[in-house]
C-alpha cells in the first residue's frame, strides 16, 4: 500500500511539473510571443482612460528611474498615461549614445515603424529604436541594433522582462492595426525639470538636453506628442517648411511656420524654468555654468544598469 501511495504521489508531482512547464511555454514560437492577447488588466486602464487598444500611442523612456511609460490618444484627442513599465537593466550613463561600442544607451525622439518590430528576437521580442536617427546622423554618431528587448539584459539596450515586452509589443502591435504609422519613442535622461538640470549643472550634455526638453515641455503643454525634424543639428518641433519638405539636418534652419500661441508658451515656460533653475543652481551653492554646443561626448564604457 505504501509503495502504490509513493507512486501515484510521484505521478501527481510529475503531472503538476508538466502543468507548470506547459503554462511556462504557452507561447513559444516567434508568431506565437508577437501575437498574444493584451492582458486583461492593461484592457481595463484603456477604458478606464476613454481609449481603445487601436488608438493612437506613445512611448517614453526616463533613464533615471529605469521606467518606460505608455501613453495613449483619448476619445478627447489628447494623451493619458495608460501604464508605467519597469525597465530592468540599460547600460551606460546619462547622455546620448555616441559611437559604437560605447555600451550607451541612446536618448532623443525616435520613430518606431512596423518594420522594426522583431518577432524573431533572441531576446523573446524585440524593437529596434531607430539609432542613429536623423538628428545623430548629422553628428556622425554609429550604432546598431540599438533595442527595446525582453531577457533583462542590457549591452547598449534597454531590457525588460520577457512578460513586459510581450504586452508592449501587444499595444505598439494594436497601434499599428488601429491605423498608426509609427509609434513614437521618446528617451530622456531624467524628467526635465528645473530641480534635475540644476543637479547636472554644468554637464557637457547641458545643450542637448535643453533641447530636448522643448519637445518634453511641448508634450506638457498640449497633450500631444511632437512632431520633430532636424536643422542646424538640433531638434526642432510642431515647425514646418513653408513647402512642407524635410530639414536639411546640417544646414542652417530656414523660416519656419509654427502656432504663436504655442510657441508664446513654450517661451514663456523657458523663461521661467530658466529662473527656477538658476534659482535651485544658487540654493545648492553654485554658479550656472555657461551652456555651449560642445563636441560629442564620448562616454566610457559602463556596466549595465540594473534596477
Amino acid at each position: 500500500m505504501k509503495m502504490i501511495l509513493r507512486t501515484l504521489a510521484s505521478l501527481f508531482t510529475l503531472l503538476a511539473m508538466t502543468l507548470v512547464l506547459a503554462a511556462c511555454n504557452e507561447f513559444t514560437t516567434p508568431d506565437e510571443k508577437a501575437n498574444q492577447p493584451l492582458a486583461s488588466d492593461l484592457a481595463q486602464k484603456i477604458k478606464d482612460i476613454n481609449s481603445t487598444l487601436g488608438a493612437p500611442m506613445m512611448m517614453r523612456i526616463i533613464k533615471q528611474e529605469s521606467v518606460m511609460e505608455v501613453w495613449k490618444q483619448t476619445n478627447s484627442g489628447k494623451y493619458a498615461l495608460l501604464t508605467t513599465f519597469k525597465i530592468c537593466a540599460w547600460s551606460g550613463g546619462l547622455g546620448p549614445k555616441i559611437v559604437e561600442g560605447d555600451r550607451q544607451a541612446p536618448e532623443g525622439y525616435y520613430d518606431i515603424t512596423p518594420a522594426l518590430m522583431n518577432k524573431n528576437s533572441l531576446y523573446y521580442l524585440s524593437f529596434n529604436t531607430g539609432f542613429p536617427n536623423k538628428f545623430d546622423r548629422s553628428y556622425g554618431r554609429t550604432g546598431a541594433n540599438l533595442m527595446v528587448h525582453g531577457d533583462c539584459s542590457s549591452a547598449g539596450c534597454y531590457a525588460m522582462t520577457d512578460k513586459e515586452i510581450a504586452q508592449i509589443f501587444v499595444l505598439v502591435r494594436e497601434a499599428f492595426k488601429g491605423g498608426s504609422k509609427a509609434v513614437q519613442l521618446e528617451i530622456f535622461p531624467f524628467r526635465m525639470t528645473p530641480d534635475n538640470l540644476a543637479k547636472v549643472n554644468g554637464n557637457p550634455n547641458m545643450a542637448f538636453w535643453q533641447n530636448i526638453k522643448t519637445g518634453y515641455d511641448t508634450f506638457a503643454l498640449t497633450g500631444l506628442p511632437p512632431t520633430w525634424d532636424v536643422c542646424n543639428k538640433r531638434y526642432v518641433f510642431n515647425s514646418t517648411t513653408a513647402d512642407g519638405q524635410p530639414l536639411d539636418a546640417a544646414a542652417a534652419c530656414p523660416a519656419l511656420n509654427a502656432d504663436p500661441t504655442l510657441t508664446a508658451q513654450l517661451a514663456a515656460k523657458a523663461s521661467a524654468d530658466d529662473a527656477a533653475f538658476a534659482a535651485a543652481v544658487k540654493a545648492a551653492g553654485g554658479t550656472v555654468a555657461p551652456i555651449t554646443v560642445a563636441a560629442p561626448i564620448v562616454v566610457p564604457a559602463a556596466a549595465p544598469q540594473r534596477t
